[in-house]
């Protein structure tokens, strides 16, 4: 979902001045005034030498405190940045991952207005029954319980009236704000803001997109179908659009709930069916529910986990997906050097990288968390992402692989608060061998030599018309062959200076030999010299005068 800001609308300058006062009070002024908004708002503050005093070991909970201030827009730009400790780093990440995307419901009257506008009718004729308070709300929706014309009981998900609108202002002035900053405060410039504003658009545009939420849903449900510990929502396309998402309503207990009580239910089972349900999602489908905190996970009878809110989802690429799989399959068995080998298949990392300087490095991680508890083994994918690990390598990290680290370790984290002495590296040993079946499957390899073949089809079906095309630039004489050898000109200045020393050498040869023969020839040759004939003197003085002047070029040249 696009919300259309690329073409740089104008911000509103009464909600600027708010955002700026509000960063002024959390004592973020000196930043703000390098960037050049102290004189433009005539906000007074004291202003010191140098604006890292507002990035003190304070600053990740003030930052944190500006943002849960400043509302939804600016709530979720802070929980999409504490999936990015590689931007922001693990402190802030960390800081901003306590963001509680709670707040007061809004009126049944906004709810209904948005019902019947986008399912384009009255509400009683979709709904024999709809409850007025809200079950849950947050930032961007509420959910409300109600019961269709059929009588199926169902979840009414319902966005905030307007709120498109809203955040698209937001957006402006976040993005005014990054490129002022970007363009007037040096020591910013490393975390490119005007990029992760980007970035943050097309996050938000999609959770605000029920009907991708929709395909999600379904996406999740067909994957898990088989599976009878795992389940997700039924969706009711017919009553859903965009703005209301209507699901299967579920009863069930939250693990929030459960963790905060002495409910009797077998916690490390649970434990143990959530680590599985995720590696499943991350190695052998690829797709991943991204936003695992314990209010978004269900109990359900005969310890059934049932997933709600797929707003937020992750994304690998089946060959990165594969490729992750075998690299963290030498990562558990402690294997550096296949890590380091799987790295630069993956293209991670280039031949420029000092490959004994990340052995070392790499080993000094795993030894940080080989054999810990559960918790580590996101902890793990998260140090892979720190800027000094992944700068002082030049790692290229796809994006999903950071967020892969902070779900992996959300996950864990629930495991561990169900059952303290639970450690769930042992559950991947099986899993293990799914994925290496499943990589070495028949199937899998048909897969791929499929998609070779359709290459090859392709490559052949191309080929006639680009044979045509390179005949006739052969006839017009418009093929034209660039060539770049490396170490070509060193070379050619090689094989000059050995031709030249040859020429050199038989002309030398050439002067003396003949000059001798002629000067030792009297018979027939006018006026002889000393002894000498007068001609093969003259010539033998020529040739020298010739080879030393070729002599001296080459000489000047450098090519001797």
């Amino acid at each position: 979902m696009s919300l259309g800001l690329m073409d740089k609308p104008k911000p509103d300058l009464l909600r600027l001045r708010e955002i700026i006062s509000v960063l002024f009070k959390y004592k973020f002024g000196n930043i703000m005034a390098h960037a050049g908004f102290k004189t433009s708002f005539k906000i007074n503050v004291l202003r010191s030498s140098d604006f890292k005093s507002d990035l003190d070991n304070t600053a990740p909970e003030r930052l944190r405190l500006v943002l849960e201030e400043l509302g939804t827009t600016f709530i979720k730009l802070g929980q999409v940045l504490s999936t990015r400790p590689d931007l922001v780093g693990k402190e802030v990440a960390e800081e901003l991952s306590k963001l509680q995307d709670e707040v007061p419901p809004f009126n049944f009257e906004d709810v209904k207005s948005v019902i019947e506008n986008e399912l384009e009718g009255p509400i009683n004729e979709f709904f024999q029954d709809f409850e007025k308070t809200p079950i849950a709300s947050a930032s961007i929706a509420q959910v409300h319980r109600a019961w269709l014309i059929d009588g199926t009981e169902v979840a009414v998900k319902v966005q905030r009236l307007n709120l498109e609108e809203e955040i698209k202002k937001d957006i402006t002035l976040m993005r005014y704000l990054a490129r002022q900053m970007d363009k007037r405060i040096k020591n910013v410039k490393y975390y490119n803001l005007p990029s992760i504003v980007d970035e943050f658009e097309r996050v938000i545009g999609n959770e605000m997109d029920f009907t991708q939420e929709a395909r999600n849903l379904e996406k999740f449900r067909s994957m898990f179908e088989k599976d009878p510990q795992v389940y997700a929502p039924k969706v009711y396309r017919k009553f859903s659009t965009s703005q209301v998402l209507t699901m299967e309503f579920i009863h069930g207990t939250k693990i929030s709930e459960i963790l905060e009580s002495d409910i009797e239910i077998d916690r490390r089972k649970i434990a143990e069916i959530g680590t599985e349900s995720y590696f499943k999602m991350i190695f052998l489908n690829g797709f991943f529910h991204a936003d695992p905190h314990p209010g978004n996970i269900f109990v359900l009878e005969n310890n059934v986990l049932c997933f709600v809110d797929f707003g937020m989802i992750g994304h690998l690429d089946h060959e990165f997906m594969d490729n992750l799989a075998e690299l963290f399959i030498y990562t558990i068995n402690y294997d550096i050097k296949g890590m380091v080998n799987q790295m630069m298949y993956m293209r991670l990392i280039d031949d420029s990288v000092n490959i004994e300087e990340l052995r070392f490095d790499l080993l000094n991680l795993l030894d940080r968390y080989y054999g810990a508890q559960i918790d580590d083994i996101g902890g793990l994918i998260n140090a892979f992402s720190m800027p000094e690990i992944l700068i002082k390598h030049e790692i290229k990290l796809p994006k999903d692989f950071i967020l892969l680290g902070r779900v992996i370790t959300m996950a864990e984290d629930i495991g561990r608060k169900l059952d303290p002495t639970f450690n769930g590296i042992h559950l991947t040993q099986p899993l293990i061998k799914k994925i290496i079946k499943k990589k070495l499957s028949p199937l899998n390899i048909l897969e791929y030599q499929t998609q070779y073949l359709f290459e090859i089809e392709h490559l052949l079906k191309d080929l006639p018309q680009t044979m045509n095309r390179l005949v006739l630039r052969l006839e017009k004489g418009k093929i034209n062959m660039e060539t770049d050898l490396k170490g070509l000109d060193e070379f050619s200045d090689r094989l000059e200076t050995m031709t030249n020393r040859i020429s050199l050498a038989v002309l030398i040869s050439s002067v003396i030999i003949g000059s001798s023969l002629i000067l030792q020839t009297n018979k027939g040759m006018p006026m002889p010299t000393i002894g000498f004939s007068s001609v093969g003197l003259v010539i033998f003085l020529i040739g020298s005068i010739f080879a030393l002047v070729l002599t001296i070029s080459i000489i000047r040249k450098g090519r001797l």
